[in-house]
C-alpha cells in the first residue's frame, strides 16, 4: 500500500523551504550591509585624518601669508563641511569643495617660495599627499562592497526579500563633474 502525501504536508515542506530561503537571504544581506558600513567607516576615518591635518597646514601658511586670510577661511569652511557632511553625497560634495581650498592653498604657496622650502610646510604636503591616496583607496573599497551589495539587493529572488525586510540600495561615494574635469596646467 503506498502513502499518498497529503496537500497539507506538501504546502508545510514548500513553507519550510521558503522560509530557509528567506533566513540564509536574510543573513547574507546583513553581512553585505554590514561590510558597506564598515568601508564607510573606514572612508570617514582617513576623511577625518585629513581633516585634522589641515589646521596643521593653515597655521603653517598663516606664519607666511598672514594677508591670504581669504584662502585660509576658505579651507577652514570647508574643512568643517567635510566633517559636518552626512553619507557619501554630502561627504563627497563636501570634499570636492575641500579640494578646491586646498587647490587655493597651493597657489599662495606659489606666491610665497619661503614657504614651499619649509620643512613643517613640505613634511604637511607629504602627509597630506599620502592621506589623498588613502583617501582614494578607501573610496574605491567602500565604492566595491556597495556595488556588490547593491547587486546582490537587484538580484532575483533576493530582490523580493530585500524588499520585504527593507534592505536597499547604497549611495556609491562619487566625485561631481567638476572634480573629473582634467585640470588645466600652463607655465
Amino acid at each position: 500500500m503506498k502513502k499518498k502525501f497529503s496537500p497539507l504536508i506538501i504546502l508545510l515542506v514548500v513553507l519550510v523551504l521558503l522560509i530557509g530561503k528567506g533566513v540564509g537571504t536574510y543573513n547574507r544581506l546583513v553581512k553585505a550591509d554590514e561590510n558597506v558600513n564598515h568601508q564607510w567607516a573606514q572612508v570617514e576615518n582617513v576623511l577625518k585624518r585629513r581633516a585634522d591635518l589641515i589646521p596643521n597646514l593653515v597655521n603653517t601658511v598663516k606664519g607666511y601669508a598672514n594677508h591670504e586670510k581669504d584662502v585660509l577661511t576658505e579651507v577652514t569652511q570647508a574643512r568643517a563641511a567635510v566633517q559636518n557632511a552626512q553619507g557619501p553625497k554630502e561627504q563627497a560634495e563636501a570634499n570636492a569643495e575641500l579640494n578646491k581650498a586646498l587647490g587655493n592653498i597651493n597657489v599662495v604657496v606659489e606666491a610665497y617660495p619661503e614657504l614651499k622650502a619649509d620643512k613643517n610646510f613640505q613634511n604637511l604636503q607629504a602627509e597630506l599627499a599620502g592621506t589623498e591616496n588613502r583617501i582614494a583607496v578607501e573610496r574605491k573599497r567602500y565604492n566595491d562592497v556597495v556595488s556588490s551589495f547593491n547587486q546582490d539587493v537587484r538580484r532575483f529572488p533576493t530582490s523580493i526579500y530585500a524588499g520585504i525586510l527593507g534592505f536597499h540600495q547604497k549611495p556609491y561615494f562619487e566625485i561631481s563633474s567638476e572634480d573629473a574635469k582634467t585640470p588645466e596646467v600652463s607655465f
